[in-house]
Parts: C-alpha cells; structure tokens; sequence
C-alpha cells in the first residue's frame, strides 16, 4: 500500500491539473461597452419602430419576461412582448427616448449582465405631446452565441407618495 501511495498522489495530481479548465478572462469594460451599445440600440429602434432590430435584441424564447408599466403588463415570451410592442408602435408616433443614470454589471463568467437606467420618453398620442422623464428601466441579459440577449425587462413610472401621511389617514 505505501508504494501505492506515490503513484495515486501523482495520478491525482495530473486529473486535477489537466480536468480543470482554466476559466476564459473576461474583459469586463469590452462587455459591459456591447451591452450599453445593445441597450442604446434597443432605445433606437423603440424610436424608429424597427421592430427586427427589437427582435435581434430579445432573446426569442417563450419564458422571457416584460414587465409594462400598465397593471396589466406583465408580459411572458418573445411572441406577447412583439404583439405589445406592435400596439404601442400603432399608438404613438415621433417618439425620442434618452437614457440617463445607466448602470450595467456582469458576472465573473461574462454571460450574464443586469442593468439599471432612466428613461425620458417623449411622444406623440392622439395628436397630443406627451412625456415621461424618470421611467426605470431594469433588465437581465444574457450572452448567447457571441451576442447580449435580453431576458427579462421591468418598466416603472415612480409616483410620489407620502407614505407617512397615507399611513395616518
């Protein structure tokens, strides 16, 4: 058994050595530059209604998520999302959309990424200027085949709320 020893450490040794992949570097800076560009295209495209290069952003599967800002809009997989989209490119026109206050992260392996931003959103509705300054937007990405994906999306319109004075009423 003590010459047995030797040869099993050794042996050990090189499966630990030669089975563990190295884990790729990831240029954090480079991904986190290609999302903000996919997010930047995203708004674009939200502008010009150009819904295939929406389509080359969202990830195509049934188990995505968008969450509107309607209480209604809770919207799962790629083909409720684009019937959603489509609406509201039917309903507003000469719409701009700037995005402020944009925070991106990703993981150590670089193949998810979460972001955070502000969105002001300005349009035309009924042949009547509306806008909305301050609209969150948070989403998840995930990088499939070389490309940033997006997963899952959440809107939000704060509203102010004076919680001490409802919690006194």
């Amino acid at each position: 058994m003590k010459k047995f020893t030797p040869f099993l450490s050794i042996l050990l040794f090189f499966v630990f050595q030669f089975c563990s992949q190295p884990q790729p570097q990831v240029d954090h800076q480079k991904e986190i530059s290609a999302i903000r560009t996919v997010l930047e295209r995203y708004a674009i495209a939200r502008e010009n209604e150009d819904l295939s290069i929406i389509e080359e952003i969202w990830a195509p599967d049934e188990d995505i998520i968008l969450i509107g800002t309607d209480s209604d809009e809770n919207l799962v997989g790629w083909e409720e999302i684009r019937k959603a989209i489509k609406r509201q490119f039917g309903s507003f026109e000469n719409t701009l959309i700037s995005i402020t206050d944009q925070e991106i992260k990703i993981n150590k392996n670089g193949n998810t990424a979460w972001f955070s931003q502000m969105l002001n959103y300005n349009f035309i509705f009924n042949s009547e200027a509306m806008s909305f300054e301050g609209i969150r937007f948070t989403g998840v990405l995930e990088k499939r085949e070389g490309q940033w994906r997006l997963v899952q999306g959440h809107l939000s319109i704060p509203v102010e709320v004076d919680i001490e004075e409802e919690m006194t009423r």
